[in-house]
């Protein structure tokens, strides 16, 4: 049965009702709403049907220069933002997602299956997520999935686990194209997590609406022995505001963004800043890197770039700051399991249908056993994540959770690449198979800082 049927009118005209926009409530309305277009004739992939979901489907869309969208100041300034209620914890460690979170990822997997897969060797031959992809993206709602629902989004509570999920799934299709889709979400969630009442009145309706814009979140630096808590680039108190000046990397889609959270110094502090993209000190270059390339990975310099007292995100004593990084940690952990799962899903039948000397390689204990090995570790990098998602999303402390989860996956996840290579031998060498770009992929999990959080 095709997922369009699967989807349960429950308003008028047969549309869900969106009244009380539960978390999956917005992207079945927006889905059945697309499922009427007459786009449907013209997608030409394995389920024609299912897939004009995440086509894209308004082609009067205007692409936004990284300098010509102008934010409009908005909200109370000084007063708090709206925050997203905790998780209700029920006491007892349950890895089993809930109805709704079971809906998204089955929408998600669905979507990285049939639309990223395909596009992944094209995307990180060219350095850059096709245009189509990153805009069907914005149609199952992956921007405001972190976003209150009281600021327009879908989120009723803290969505790290919801969100720990669509990327593990999203990963499953590939890395690298799984960061482009998540960079502007992360901002936004970011925004909702932290930003004060103006600054959410200022941004967040520009991801709610129709134009969402490209956003990057900017920890990372190309700076040898690199401690993302102790950032190189700085800020300066100058008259009412302040004056950032240093060198950002590995910065995704960062020659569109239109919005950045960059991370600075500030009296011995690290501290969140957003700076538009006009704003003047600002310069984009490529940072190609060795894998996560669909990203298109850019390098941010910052030269005397002056921002209001305002553009603080959040606490100024660090602690924002320290959050930030562990939520961008589970979300890498979570990219980690899905291009994890996604090398044991291919290896596995070809184990079992390649010959060597008359019988499958399969049948080689040590073949054998090296696949068992990546079920195994990939179970724990799976259980390690979920854990410290559950407890980041019920406001619990989650830092020696999400600690082990990182390690774990930056060894393992690593382990795993290398073995997927290995178990194809010559084949796992060469582009003609996945395992070696999903190899290059999973090296980022302890290299990466930033870009993504959950």
């Amino acid at each position: 049965m095709s997922l369009i049927s699967n989807l349960k009118p429950g308003g008028r005209n047969g549309v869900p009702s969106t009244e009380s926009r539960d978390p999956i409530g917005y992207l079945v309305a927006g889905l059945n709403r697309l499922a009427q277009t007459d786009l449907l004739d013209k997608v030409r992939l394995r389920k024609p049907a299912e897939q004009a979901v995440f086509s894209v489907t308004r082609t009067g869309f205007k692409t936004m220069t990284n300098a010509s969208r102008t934010f409009a100041k908005a909200g109370k300034k000084g007063q708090p933002g709206t925050r997203p209620a905790n998780a209700a914890a029920s006491g007892v460690f349950d890895l089993t997602p809930g109805e709704d979170e079971q809906m998204l990822v089955d929408l998600v997997s669905e979507f990285a299956a049939e639309v990223v897969r395909p596009a992944a060797f094209e995307s990180d031959k060219a350095c850059a997520a096709p245009d189509a992809l990153l805009k069907s993206s914005l149609e199952i709602g992956l921007p405001i999935l972190g976003v209150p629902e009281a600021l327009g989004g879908i989120s009723e509570e803290r969505s790290a686990m919801a969100g720990t999920l669509v990327a593990e799934a999203l990963a499953k299709g590939d890395m690298g194209l799984a960061v482009a889709t998540l960079a502007p979400g992360s901002v936004a969630t970011a925004i909702g997590l932290w930003g004060t009442d103006a600054q959410q009145q200022t941004y967040l309706p520009a991801f709610t609406g129709e134009e969402v814009p490209a956003a990057a979140l900017a920890l990372n630096e190309p700076t040898v022995l690199f401690d993302v808590l102790s950032p190189s680039t700085t800020a300066t108190k100058s008259g009412d505001g302040y004056v950032l000046n240093g060198t950002k990397s590995l910065v995704a889609r960062g020659d569109s963004a239109e919005l950045f959270i960059i991370g600075a110094s500030l009296d011995g502090k690290p501290v969140l800043f957003l700076v538009e993209s006009s704003t003047e000190g600002l310069a984009i270059e490529g940072d190609p890197a060795m894998g996560v390339r669909a990203a298109t990975m850019t390098k941010l310099v910052l030269d005397d770039v002056k921002v209001p007292a305002e553009a603080v995100l959040g606490e100024t004593d660090g602690s924002t700051y320290t959050e930030c990084v562990r939520l961008s940690r589970l979300a890498w952990c979570a990219l980690a399991v899905g291009t994890g799962q996604a090398v044991l899903d291919y290896v596995t039948p070809y184990v079992k249908e390649r010959q060597a000397f008359g019988e499958p390689i399969a049948n080689r204990q040590s073949v054998a056993f090296m696949v068992a090995n990546i079920a195994i570790e990939l179970q724990g990098m799976r259980l390690l994540t979920y854990r410290a998602a559950s407890r980041a999303a019920a406001g619990k402390d989650f830092s020696r959770e999400v600690a082990l989860a990182r390690k774990a996956c930056t060894d393992k996840g690593m382990q795993i690449g290398l073995d997927g290579v290995q178990l194809l031998g010559g084949h796992g060498f060469v582009k003609e198979h996945p395992v070696e770009r999903w190899y290059r992929d999973l090296r980022a999990i302890g290299i990466m800082e930033g870009t993504v959080l959950v």
